[in-house]
């Protein structure tokens, strides 16, 4: 059955050799005047036609015809970072960072990773799947399509297998984004460990069952001073790789600890968060050809200042941003990410849809191994409709969604708004 897209305003198709960088990712060639229609054919995008009238040799009565009128498209949201699936509310933790205590000083009161992954462990796989679920319907309605999530707040084999199985059950789900999971054992210290021994275990217990079962196409780890140093992070990932695991980084979120010097030299797929790290180590990642993964919302929940992101369109080198969703900061809408760079940090929109398309369809592929992240011909039919005949509009709206619809691998969805 086709899908028939009609009086189609502008669309930013995005149909360009990525990644794309500096000035390129502002270059309006990447956007169609208003009039096209677009065919889609089963979960693909079979064929973008010049007028509606060049439409109907498309249809039989089997095609389902869907009227634009004139509002613009923009391409599915891929949320390269993220961590839907865990228990436990931390909303507690806001007044104790307005009383000045960091990062650690929390975690050492008893919030922090420590607390989540107490409430995750008691979890059953029902509640987080639910729970999860209701997370990935609000992120699609925001016009997220694909979403990068990761294991991480278990912190023992048998809790980190459970949330690779749940993401990998809702997975299945065809009316949710489909979903690239990520093994994120090394993100936090268990209380009944050592770095040195739970290290060991990273790599002689978990890592053999979590290559073995398959539940992860990625590994990660949080590279950070007081969590995992350079040499247990570069120890993990290369065991991971040996593995068969594609490889990603967080680095640099609260001091610059040398985690892009590290991920230069791996030469692994996003370096995420980045947020202190060296201009040397920027230059490093860029010859490698590593993707800087910045994550404004979690210094927009901290409270601290952003990064400069139009220094990476200088630098000519490829980045994206997500929306790093996790108990600490409970932001599942690329458009308000979207809308930090815009209205606070001017950083142009077209460049900043690049960020949440284009550039992380390639760090995270989709499942069916097809184009995502652009509209064009033989891509993945994830499409945006938004409210209005303005692309612009798409991260403008940040206490709300831009999008009136979505098309989710070849899907129509109507947003009840």
């Amino acid at each position: 059955m086709r899908t028939v897209l009609v009086n189609c305003g502008p669309i930013v198709h995005l149909d360009v050799e990525g990644p794309c960088t500096g000035s390129d990712m502002s270059n309006e060639e990447m956007i169609y005047d208003a009039g096209k229609a677009i065919i889609i054919n089963g979960n693909v995008i079979e064929k973008i036609l010049e007028s509606s009238e060049d439409a109907i040799d498309f249809t039989d009565s089997d095609s389902e015809i869907i009227n634009v009128d004139g509002k613009a498209i923009i391409p599915g949201l891929i949320d390269s970072h993220s961590h839907i699936i865990w228990a436990g509310d931390r909303s507690r933790e806001v007044r104790w960072k307005q009383q000045g205590h960091s990062y650690a000083d929390i975690a050492s009161m008893g919030g922090g990773i420590s607390y989540t992954v107490a409430a995750t462990r008691a979890a059953n796989k029902t509640k987080l799947h639910n729970s999860a679920k209701k997370r990935l319907q609000i992120a699609a309605k925001s016009g997220t399509t694909h979403i990068e999530t990761k294991s991480g707040y278990g912190l023992d084999l048998d809790s980190e297998l459970k949330l690779l199985e749940v993401a990998h059950n809702l997975s299945h789900d065809d009316s949710l984004p489909t979903i690239d999971s990520t093994w994120l054992g090394a993100h936090a210290i268990p209380k009944e460990h050592t770095l040195k021994s739970y290290t060991e275990e990273l790599i002689s217990i978990q890592l053999p069952k979590i290559a073995e079962s398959g539940l992860a196409r990625s590994a990660d780890v949080f590279c950070e001073p007081g969590w995992f140093g350079v040499e247990e992070s570069e120890l993990i990932l290369k065991e991971s790789r040996k593995m068969g695991l594609n490889l990603r980084i967080h680095i640099d979120e609260f001091v610059d600890g040398g985690g892009g010097e590290l991920a230069a030299d791996l030469k692994v797929d996003s370096a995420d968060h980045a947020h202190y790290t060296n201009s040397n180590a920027r230059n490093l990642m860029k010859e490698a050809g590593v993707n800087t993964g910045f994550l404004p919302g979690t210094p927009y929940s901290m409270g601290s200042d952003w990064p400069d992101f139009n220094s990476m369109i200088s630098l000519d080198a490829p980045w994206s941003i997500a929306t790093d969703f996790n108990p600490n900061n409970q932001i599942l809408s690329l458009p308000f990410i979207a809308s930090c760079l815009v209205q606070r940090c001017n950083v142009d929109p077209l460049s900043a849809l690049v960020a949440s398309t284009i550039n992380p369809s390639l760090t995270t592929p989709h499942p069916s191994g097809l184009p995502h992240g652009r509209i064009c011909e033989g891509a993945v039919a994830n499409i945006n409709i938004l409210h209005s005949k303005h692309w612009e509009s798409w991260c403008l709206t940040p206490g709300h969604s831009p999008v009136c619809a979505t098309i989710l691998n070849g899907n129509y969805q109507l947003h009840d708004f």
